[in-house]
Order: structure tokens, then sequence, then C-alpha cells
């Protein structure tokens, strides 16, 4: 198949550890059968002066990089944040267009698989019309979760839902989600995520903490998550003051960066749980098996989520998980050998993890379980749900391609 992947996620030089995930799946999907894959991630357009700000990086990308093999465009499009986000869509359409018709001409794609409904998917169900080709839409999270919720937006989801060739999800919730948004649709494909085996792998967890410079003796927790409201942050630093009371020699690392990490740190110190409460930043995907490693339990304290690949990352690594019931983590801590699901709140996330801390678990079966979701058996289904969306839309006429 020849494909043109549409999504604003995608990793790229600057942002290497980006949505990982959608590199993963759409780089084993071009190994497959020959397939073809062209990557479109658009940004705003982003004047230079603003280069050294926290959203001006992207003015510093180039037009077309290379990630993993694949040939990513960056096409710049017009948004002013907050103010255009119910124009987010036609715009982001309106800015990629052009490139998409050049690249059309080049390689006559068989379909465009878009990932995140608004404003992504909007815009690639717009081109795919413009152009004649079939869309799929994948939903990942607070696309479905959130957006819906502004009257202004919910009916351009619909309408982008209703005029998809196939609708899939990361997650069984969110699937159900689309379905009442859009019951038009009749079903919507469930694909989930998958985990590099060959990146995240068991070792000794003594060595891991020495590497990192960790005491051997204490109960760590892990959460590897963005600093971010929906993320539950604060419901961990909540529960580790609860911990803190009830489990001796404890601390619970916070691996990632976002908005409320001072927030966090002044909520620990006012809780007087900010001696057990480290910060660590950002750490490169490569190394993230450290952590998971030299942890007892691993803990996403989320409010709402997709398909949360750190917990396969924790269960390949042989270490447990403790997560909230939201998005797919249910559908993934499928058995209790795997770790505990909990509603999020600090009292039943520290019931959680004193319960994770006190079992003894089988690194084994947490690994082996894990590494079995490959991303080369994700990549299978993905080509089977393009192949069969592609054919139900085999009898629209499309227009020719422009010459």
């Amino acid at each position: 198949m020849r494909i043109l992947t549409f999504t604003s996620l995608f990793p790229n030089s600057l942002a290497p550890n980006s949505a990982i995930f959608l590199l993963q799946r759409i780089s084993h999907l071009a190994q497959r059968n020959g397939n073809q894959v062209e990557v479109v991630a658009p940004v705003p357009c982003v004047p230079k002066f603003l280069r050294g700000t926290s959203r001006g990086y992207v003015a510093s990308l180039p037009a077309v990089d290379t990630i993993a093999n694949l040939r990513v465009h960056h096409p710049r499009y017009p948004l002013l944040p907050r103010v255009s986000m119910p124009l987010h869509g036609l715009l982001m359409y309106a800015g990629c267009l052009g490139l998409a018709r050049r690249l059309h001409r080049q390689h006559h794609f068989d379909c465009i698989d878009a990932h995140y409904i608004f404003p992504d998917g909007l815009a690639a169900v717009l081109i795919g019309r413009s152009l004649g080709i079939p869309v799929v839409l994948t939903a990942r999270g607070t696309d479905i979760h959130t957006f819906p919720s502004f009257p202004t937006i919910r009916p351009q989801i619909c309408w982008a839902l209703r005029h998809a060739a196939g609708v899939a999800a990361v997650s069984n919730s969110l699937a159900r989600i689309m379905l009442e948004l859009e019951p038009s649709i009749g079903t919507a494909e469930v694909i989930g995520n998958g985990v590099d085996g060959e990146r995240f792998l068991a070792e000794d967890r003594l060595l891991a903490r020495k590497k990192l410079g960790l005491n051997v003796d204490e109960n760590i927790v892990v959460s590897v998550a963005a600093l971010k409201y929906v993320k539950g942050p604060d419901l961990l630093v909540r529960a580790a003051s609860l911990l803190k009371k009830s489990t001796p020699r404890c601390r619970v690392l916070f691996v990632g960066k976002g908005p409320e990490l001072s927030a966090l740190q002044r909520l620990a110190s006012r809780l007087n749980c900010g001696d057990i409460c480290t910060f660590v930043g950002p750490v490169a995907n490569e190394e993230l098996r450290h952590y998971y490693n030299a942890a007892d339990v691993s803990c996403l304290a989320s409010r709402n989520e997709g398909w949360p690949n750190v917990v396969l990352e924790s269960l390949a690594c042989g270490t447990p998980v403790v997560g909230s019931s939201v998005g797919a983590v249910p559908e993934i801590l499928n058995q209790p050998e795997l770790g505990i699901v909990v509603d999020p709140t600090p009292e039943s996330i520290h019931a959680g993890l004193v319960q994770a801390i006190a079992r003894r678990w089988n690194s084994d079966v947490l690994a082996a379980y894990a590494r079995a979701k490959t991303w080369d058996s994700v990549a299978a289904r993905v080509e089977g749900f393009l192949q069969r969306s592609i054919q139900r839309q085999s009898t629209i006429v499309h227009p020719a391609i422009p010459t």
C-alpha cells in the first residue's frame, strides 16, 4: 500500500521523545509487505523571533526531515492559540492541502492514515475529499475524551467520523465514546499499542538502583508521565503523603516534565512529603528501563487516558503497575498477576501502592505478557484495518489525480 500518514503528534528532530508510540506503529507498518509511507506532520506557523519560547521551537523545524528512515514533512499553517481553536482543523487543512496534492501526484496514495480526531482527523478528511483518497481515523485520548465537550468542535468531530472510510481507537472506552458521538459509523476497530521488547526488558534491580544513585533499601515507586493535570501527578503527591505515614523507607520518583512542576513541589512541601518525592525531570526513552527496573512498582495516576504505553513498558521490565481505572488501563491490567487497578483518588492510589509493595510479584510473568504485544503484531492489525477500509470505499468514484 501507498500510505500518507497525517498527524501533528509525530516525533521530530527537536522533540525525539514525543509520541514514540506513533513512530513505532508507523515505522513497523512501513516495513510490512513493501508498504510505502510518507508522513505529514503539520506545525503552526511561528515567527522566528519566538524560537526561544516553549512553543516557538517548531519555528526551527526543517520543511522535510528524516526520522527512523521515514520522510517527514512539516507544512506550516496559521494558528492563534486558543483564539482560533474552533477553526484549528480548517486552518490545518488550508496549510497542508497544497503539499498533500503534490505528494499525491508523486505517490498515488491508496489512503490517508490520520491520528488524533481533532484537529488532525478533520483536516485529513477534508484533504481526502479534495483529492479523492479514503481516510482512516484513529482516536488516541484527549481528542475524544475532552474536545467533544466544546459545542463548536463537537459537530466537526462528528462530521469527520461520518466521512471517514474507517474509524479506530486505541482502547475500547474510546471506541464506545465515538459510537455514542456518531452512531452512524456503526463500528470502531480497537487496535492498542505494542511495546519495544528490545528496549524495555528486565535487568537486576540492585544494579539499576546503583546506576541511578538510588538507595538499595528503599521501597521505590516510579511514575513516568507528563506533569500535567490529566496525568494526575497531584493525586500521586497526595498518595505519597499517605504512603510516608503507612510505609517506612519509601520514595516516589516522578519522571517527566510539565507545567505543574512548581505547583507539585509546593504541594509536596505543604503535605510534608517533599523529602520522599523526587522530581527527576525528562528522561530519554532508551533510558527509561533503568527507572522501571529500579522500582518496586510503577504508578499511573491519570484522570483520563487513551492507551498509556508506560504500563506495557513497566510490565516488560518485570515491574508491576498500579494504574487508574481509566482508558485502556483495565484492558491492559486484565489479570491480578499484572498489577492493581484503582480509582483516581489519593486514598485508592495509596491503598494500591501499599498492597503492591507488600506483594511478591512474578517478574517473568509480567515481562512475558507485555513482550507478547509486539509492534509487528500491531502493524499487521493496522495493515488489515487499512485494507478493509480502502475496500469498503472502492465503489466510490474519486476524481482523477491532478496532472
